[in-house]
């Protein structure tokens, strides 16, 4: 932020610009995914510390990385990008440093989320939520459809019910390398070129209904529109239980060629308008309770070590907690820098263009 608009801030009393309102000095701005936080932890943070939590949300990565380049950074005071954006969010300044000194719960989260590859020393982030990306399909079209990515990418084994595939390019192409053998964890150039293939020919076909995200995912496949789609696991478990009825015959599978495992965190933007408040949030998010709580609303999976006396039953069975199969198939969406971001967004471009 510069030193004029440092001066225009304290002249306005701490306001400053965020989506077209005010950012005030008594709010948190929450950037995050939809159907993602239990609004009774909203509320009891805003009776906590005498605040009013102002929520926004997105769909996809890209999506949530746009904003951030079109003025995010300092319009939000807390975002929750997934592990492979955490580097590049790091890299290209977009996010700030933690004050360690002000999340006294921090210890709370599991070992395998304290020190992670994408973030030594949680330096910049803190695990919030972790997850599955699996396949949902429509178990009436496909009552003996294989547990695998040919139901999207075989035209034998699905020559006509319309599918969807996700927006975020690293989520597809990492399906489409797990299909053919790369493992969905894939970096070689070779190996993307030919995903790359495989994808615009999928697109091609009739049956392809576009890319679509997240929860509109769910919502098209309880409709009709889609009979195969990638989501979330714990999207996928709170539909199911908010409507039994409609989403009675759709399933989630992870696929035997592998897939994604992803963890979520919490992180404060370079130019947040209120940083000491995000800090308070992140740690209240980090409670042993609050926590166990997040995880019971949204049915993902919690970091938090401390958290798990007070976890569901639901939680510990899949599709939320994979069974040790399905665990073994599990990877990490790589993260991209340099040349090699560059040369995958390249192809990612074609395939969208063609």
């Amino acid at each position: 932020m510069t030193t004029i608009t440092t001066r225009i801030v304290a002249a306005l009393g701490g306001l400053v610009l965020a989506g077209g309102a005010y950012a005030e000095e008594g709010k948190l701005y929450l950037f995050n995914w939809t159907e993602y936080m239990d609004p009774e932890i909203i509320e009891a943070f805003e009776e906590k510390y005498d605040v009013e939590v102002v929520q926004n949300y997105f769909n996809s990565l890209p999506e949530m990385l746009a904003k951030l380049n079109a003025g995010g950074m300092s319009q939000y005071d807390i975002i929750v990008p997934s592990n492979y954006y955490v580097p590049r969010l790091i890299e290209t300044g977009l996010v700030q440093p933690l004050d360690h000194d002000k999340l006294t719960n921090l210890d709370n989260l599991k070992d395998r989320f304290r020190d992670p590859s994408f973030d030594p020393g949680n330096k910049y982030s803190a695990a919030y939520q972790w997850g599955t990306t699996g396949i949902i399909y429509n178990s009436d079209t496909f009552p003996d459809g294989p547990k695998s990515w040919s139901l999207m990418f075989d035209p034998e084994v699905n020559p006509s019910y319309p599918f969807a595939l996700m927006g975020d390019g690293q989520v597809s192409t990492g399906a489409a390398c797990a299909y053919l053998g790369h493992g969905y964890d894939c970096t070689g150039v070779d190996a993307w070129k030919e995903s790359a293939k495989l994808l615009i020919d999928t697109k091609n076909r009739g049956n392809f209904s576009g890319f679509v995200d997240g929860t509109p995912s769910l919502q098209q496949l309880a409709r009709g529109v889609t009979h195969v789609a990638l989501s979330y696991n714990g999207d996928y478990m709170n539909f199911k239980n908010e409507d039994p009825e409609s989403f009675g015959n759709i399933e989630f599978m992870i696929p035997n060629e592998g897939t994604e495992m992803w963890v979520d965190s919490m992180m404060i933007p370079a130019e947040a308008p209120n940083p000491d408040l995000a800090h308070k949030f992140i740690d209240f998010i980090l409670d042993a309770k609050v926590g166990a709580q997040l995880s019971n609303y949204n049915y993902y999976s919690s970091p938090n070590a401390a958290a798990e006396p007070y976890l569901d039953e639901v939680l510990t069975k899949p599709p939320v907690q994979p069974t040790e199969e399905d665990m073994a198939r599990l990877k990490f969406t790589p993260s991209l820098k340099g040349q090699e971001l560059q040369t995958f967004n390249q192809l990612w471009n074609e395939v969208q263009a063609r």
